[in-house]
């Protein structure tokens, strides 16, 4: 593709992407503000659940420093393929925590929450560097997406501005124009636009490093990846479009009346502290310099009132109760009474079975996006960098010879419930006695249920042993 046309296809695509911006821009006005400002916040509400729901599907989907994921044989390959899935697990999870992923995951999850829509950079580290893995959050408002045939937003176009000397250091294999490669040598700290773009190609992924305030489009790098680096994933999605749509679009309306309501309040408050005062023009009383202290002395005219207070209209008491209602709608939309602390001091083993439960069905959806848009791509992406290294043997997760198994808290509510079925057959099997419990196999039911409940393979005796 030519940079001219790659420019146009980024153009057309900023186009339809340009409706959403004014939407994006209240949500983060209400729940994370910039320095420079923009909505005055009287009521941090949402600020505050948005900040939960984003660590909370941290620690449910890819909790740190704990196994999140698996490998295990999707058909019977023996005892040894296993134990080489499980040490293949055991080194991916050593670069993830070595990494940082957790700071830039944590990012990108604020972005889903608020925009509906992120994005997660996935770079191989130098060597020598702690981890083989390099991650990255991308602001969703710095890219522009595309969604693929598939489905997926498999195509990337991120805006930069760079200095000289930057473009110099991280391109440095192009040509400069004589005019850059002067300013890079004098340090000019004026920027330039650079746009970077990945898209599918005949089964890989293409990226192009464009230098756009060119009269003539420059191209500073190409090449091709193997997998795309950037994973774009979504909250939920509305047919007919490419972005998703996050928790905070659908309390955005709660969000704003329940500033406005605390702002109104706090107005009120003021009034009910200073109060509302009036006074005769006398010539003596000048209101521009009374002021309202304790133990002031204001004067007034012999025989004028002076300063009388004006009665307020009426108190605003009604007010707590809309707050109060707008409060729990928000954070019900945000998931924070579902992912939050229990209001009930004591709960029962069921009671926190069924509240498990209960938060899948609500994440049901979401999840399954997740899981497809952004767990999958991640750890195919990160093996694939392992396995270049040599670091890991060949590894098709493809289904068929590789499973990836998925054992974060919020996948494994189904299988503490398979699991809870399961046993209760075996109680019922076994009281039967005689035929009945013989056609039970307990070694195959200890390995089912070791791996619904994310065991690891070492807690079980090789199926063939190996007798001396």
């Amino acid at each position: 593709m030519e940079p001219s046309d790659l420019l146009a296809r980024f153009g057309r695509a900023l186009d339809r992407r340009r409706p959403l911006e004014p939407l994006w821009q209240a949500c983060y006005d209400h729940v994370l503000p910039g320095p420079a400002g923009g909505a005055t916040l009287f009521d941090a509400t949402a600020a505050d659940a948005a900040e939960q729901l984003a660590a909370s599907l941290l620690a449910e989907l890819t909790p740190p420093w704990s196994r999140w994921f698996g490998l295990s044989p999707a058909r019977s390959l023996g005892d040894h393929a296993a134990a080489a899935l499980e040490e293949a697990a055991a080194m991916l999870q050593g670069h993830f925590d070595r990494s940082n992923f957790v700071v830039e995951m944590h990012q990108a999850f604020l972005d889903l929450v608020v925009a509906g829509t992120g994005l997660l950079l996935v770079e191989e580290a130098p060597l020598g560097e702690p981890s083989a893995f390099r991650f990255t959050a991308v602001p969703i408002r710095s890219a522009v997406l595309e969604e693929g045939p598939d489905g997926r937003l498999s195509t990337v176009f991120r805006q930069m501005r760079l200095t000289a000397g930057q473009l110099r250091t991280r391109f440095s294999a192009a040509t400069l124009p004589p005019d850059l490669a002067r300013a890079a040598a004098g340090d000019d700290p004026a920027q330039h636009p650079v746009l970077e773009a990945v898209w599918p190609e005949r089964g890989t992924t293409r990226y192009a490093a464009l230098l756009a305030d060119a009269a003539q489009p420059l191209l500073l790098a190409e090449g091709r990846f193997a997998e795309t680096p950037c994973i774009a994933f979504r909250w939920l999605k509305v047919p007919g479009e490419t972005y998703g749509r996050g928790p905070v679009m659908k309390a955005l309306p709660d969000i704003r009346t329940a500033n406005k309501v605390v702002e109104l309040v706090l107005k009120n408050a003021s009034i009910a502290v200073t109060g509302i005062w009036q006074a005769e023009d006398d010539g003596v009383l000048n209101p521009d310099t009374v002021k309202l202290v304790p133990g002031a002395i204001i004067p007034k005219a012999p025989g004028s009132a002076g300063l009388t207070p004006l009665a307020a209209p009426g108190n605003f008491d009604v007010s707590q109760l809309v707050l109060q209602e707008l409060r729990a709608r928000i954070r019900t939309a945000l998931l924070a009474d579902r992912f939050g602390p229990p209001q009930e001091a004591r709960m029962t083993a069921t009671e926190v079975l069924e509240r498990s439960a209960q938060t899948a069905r609500l994440l049901g959806a979401s999840y399954g996006r997740l899981q497809a848009e952004l767990l999958t791509p991640l750890v195919t992406r990160c093996l694939a960098i392992l396995r270049r290294r040599g670091e890991i043997p060949s590894l098709l997760l493809d289904g068929r010879d590789v499973a990836l198994r998925y054992e974060s808290p919020l996948a494994r509510v189904q299988g503490r419930a398979d699991a809870a079925n399961t046993l209760l057959f075996l109680q019922s099997a076994a009281s039967l006695g005689g035929e009945a419990a013989a056609q039970i196999d307990a070694a195959a039911a200890t390995r089912w249920l070791a791996r619904t409940l994310g065991a690891p393979a070492e807690v079980l005796i090789p199926s063939n042993p190996i007798r001396e």
